[in-house]
């Protein structure tokens, strides 16, 4: 199987980051890749950072969803979306942060809900409350979302435990105004994300796939972590493009998650 992690600046109108959505696409496919992803709500932009989030309604985020699955079906290649969607229903209507899935013949396969939402962002979006597992090519994964990733581990377990080869995240880590330009990745001295990264895929047993923005500052490299827990090949620091690299499904065992064993988590009690 052979994946693609999609790096892209950020948008400046939604022609733009249409644009750049095409272009990777495109160049993720002539590389061979069979899915793509896409970093958090890059349409129209994770809201509170520090860049103009694009309007966006629900004709804004129908028009996107229509040219990306139109390119996912001229392409041949599956594409993993973040996007923002606005909900209606329930108790917990507004804003959320979503990613979608289309297969290579442009259909929509569903999507994914950020449901563990950072504190800083309860003022811009409702959480989520289901999760999924999606299949490409008879590979089965799992998405999670930025902040679920780094301090959620049970995100990334609930899809290792249920057969996902392979979990994406799509993120927003850093800044295009200000901030340290890392050099080395994983550094002992850097910001904890890339080591998170590591954690998620080796205590899983895994691969663990994940996409950031192209920042100027940015905080961690779009990166593939193999199930040993190693860096397999990541994007420089700050530079826009796709990372395309093949993976090694029979190597994603899944051994540890499935040896998750929440029956012997049982509280004491004295008789």
């Amino acid at each position: 199987m052979i994946i693609a992690l999609a790096s892209p600046r950020v948008a400046s109108t939604l022609d733009d980051g249409l644009e750049k959505i095409k272009r990777l696409m495109s160049e993720a496919s002539a590389q061979g890749a069979e899915i793509v992803c896409f970093p958090e709500a890059y349409l129209p932009g994770l809201r509170g950072q520090d860049f103009e989030v694009l309007p966006w309604d629900q004709t804004e985020q129908e028009r996107a969803l229509q040219a990306v699955a139109q390119w996912a079906r001229t392409y041949s290649v599956a594409t993993i979306l973040g996007m923002e969607r606005n909900t209606t229903t329930g108790t917990m209507a507004g804003r959320q942060i979503v990613a979608f899935v289309i297969d290579a013949h442009g259909q929509i396969q569903g999507y994914q809900t950020k449901n563990q939402l950072d504190p800083s962002e309860d003022r811009f979006y409702v959480p989520g409350n289901t999760r999924r597992l999606f299949e490409i090519n008879g590979m089965k994964f799992g998405v999670v979302i930025c902040h679920e990733g780094w301090r959620y581990p049970e995100t990334v377990r609930w899809a290792a435990v249920r057969g996902a080869k392979i979990v994406f995240h799509p993120h927003h880590t850093g800044s295009d105004r200000q901030g340290v330009r890392l050099t080395q990745w994983g550094a002992a001295g850097g910001p904890y994300y890339e080591k998170a990264m590591m954690c998620r895929s080796i205590e899983n047993t895994i691969y663990f796939a994940s996409v950031n923005y192209a920042l100027r500052f940015a905080e961690s490299a779009t990166s593939l972590i193999a199930p040993s827990g190693e860096c397999q090949a990541y994007l420089p620091y700050g530079q826009e493009g796709v990372l395309v690299q093949e993976i090694k499904v029979e190597e994603a065992t899944g051994l540890l998650a499935t040896r998750y064993a929440p029956e012997r988590y049982q509280e004491f009690t004295l008789e």
